[in-house]
């Protein structure tokens, strides 16, 4: 199942996606089940949310009931976004950077997540923006101290993500500056949707592409990942208690722009793809703050 956040007349309000390979249209499932809340966070929360969602899909599908609107971003406010660094070995190794022997953790403020279609902003006071496609997993389950073996029936879906990064800030400060050169605002466009865990066979074997322009600029297989789904949830619920709609962005590719040679930095007039294998395509503009 697809689920998608669309901003209608009515404001926002959770809804289901159709179509392959034609045209893509927007279930209201609050037409079937008037309690289904607005928000996919809030449906998240709820224990029987997303099994309430699957047979609203059915029936108002069956009924016709469709919508129009804009879509968002999946969770508009995620109450935690944790971001996983150089989880791929080429990436590290064409940063220059170790294999790491544990996860390298970091964390977005909320302000930064953004939807399909919305604009990266660049900074003012940034010259070089790269790009990052990620894989993102959304919470569906409240947890902590999180066996590895159990950490996938903590997760509710999959989503695109791209992990927008100000390398002049990240490196190129005195002490270097993660949070600033990570969390400026609109840097980690999300979506179009999230699609449920249970249509996602296998999270660690899935083609994920960046594209710039037009042009492939990160292509490579989740097969890549140092640390796998589940280590990092149970890494991170050691010390943090994962709540329903937090999303983990794990990791990027190699085929950044830093590591080019020349580098190739986000400029404005671009537009950035980020496509990973049975999620669909994010695209997202890019313009001067």
């Amino acid at each position: 199942m697809r689920l998608a956040t669309l901003n209608t007349n009515d404001g926002d309000r959770v809804v289901g996606v159709t179509g392959d390979g034609g045209e893509t249209r927007f279930v209201d499932l609050s037409s079937a089940d008037n309690s289904i809340p607005r928000s996919l966070k809030a449906l998240l929360e709820q224990s029987d949310g997303l099994s309430r969602a699957a047979t609203a899909m059915s029936e108002a599908t069956a009924a016709g009931a469709f919508v129009t609107g804009r879509l968002r971003a999946p969770i508009v406010s995620p109450g935690k976004v944790i971001c996983i660094g150089l989880n791929y070995r080429d990436h590290a190794i064409e940063s220059g950077a170790e294999i790491p022997t544990e996860p390298v953790c970091f964390s977005k403020f909320s302000q930064t997540i953004i939807g399909p279609d919305d604009a990266i902003q660049l900074p003012r006071v940034s010259k070089q923006v790269d790009y990052e496609a990620e894989l993102v997993v959304v919470i569906g389950r409240a947890g902590k101290h999180i066996a590895e073996a159990d950490a996938l029936s903590h997760v509710a879906g999959y989503m695109n993500g791209h992990d927008v990064s100000a390398r002049d800030w990240q490196a190129g400060r005195p002490g270097g500056q993660w949070l600033l050169g990570k969390t400026p605002d609109s840097f980690a466009p999300t979506g179009p949707w999230m699609v449920t865990a249970d249509e996602v066979a296998d999270p660690h074997n899935l083609r994920i592409a960046l594209r710039l322009n037009g042009e492939t600029m990160q292509d490579s297989t989740t097969a890549q990942l140092i640390f796998t789904i589940e280590q990092l949830i149970a890494h991170l619920s050691q010390l943090i208690t994962l709540q329903p709609g937090d999303v983990i962005f794990t990791g990027t590719p190699p085929g950044v722009g830093a590591a080019r040679k020349p580098p190739v930095f986000l400029k404005p007039g671009d537009t950035a793809e980020v496509q990973i294998e049975g999620l669909g395509t994010l695209r997202n503009p890019v313009e001067a703050e």
